[in-house]
């Protein structure tokens, strides 16, 4: 749990009894590789802090699912629009590797936010920065190639080609496995 406390820590400073507080509302988490944390169609109770692991965001088509999004170890993760709306989710998302996270429910986060001053802040941030992600995403792959964003995110996220299959890289960019292939070829 220190990890967590540490993260939270850079955002703003929390004193002893709110960490306490929002601590004593944390629930510990093991999921195995390949699980699923949030199902399409279910609605999203719980915001997640990876402690370790890795996971994919995703949409389930019947041919090849369409990745939109990955987090990795000491950041937040949620089907937020679900979670704040709590209306079913219309994306999956899963474990990529064995996994360690912290869970607060929506009703614990809400209570936090009402008895803390830095609960408040760290969502404030934590929304910004999911914001910020998603606008990103949407502008690349608005203004650049397949082969910009896929360099654009290796020079972000550099952690992504060690760890995270191709087929789910490809899908990310937005091209198949074989134009990615031939994307790699031509910048090594």
């Amino acid at each position: 749990m220190e990890e967590i406390r540490k993260f939270i820590a850079h955002i703003t400073p929390m004193s002893t009894s709110a960490w306490e507080f929002f601590s004593s509302k944390l629930q510990r988490v093991e999921l195995k590789k390949n699980t699923p944390l949030l199902k399409f169609g279910e609605i999203e109770r719980h915001m997640y802090f990876i402690s370790k692991g890795i996971v994919r965001y995703y949409i389930p088509l019947e041919e090849t699912d369409l990745t939109f999004g990955f987090l990795f170890e000491n950041e937040f993760v949620t089907g937020y629009d679900s979670f704040l709306t709590q209306t079913p989710s219309e994306y999956q998302i899963e474990t990529l590797t064995n996994s360690v996270f912290w869970k607060i429910s929506l009703q614990d986060l809400e209570t936090v936010y009402e008895k803390t001053n830095s609960g408040n802040i760290i969502g404030r941030k934590m929304a910004e920065k999911m914001f910020l992600i998603k606008s990103k995403r949407e502008l690349a792959l608005l203004s650049k190639t397949a082969e910009e964003r896929y360099l654009d995110l290796f020079k972000d996220r550099p952690k992504l080609i060690k760890e995270i299959p191709l087929k789910y890289i490809a899908s990310y960019i937005g091209v198949t496995p074989q134009a990615l292939s031939r994307i790699r070829k031509r910048i090594t």
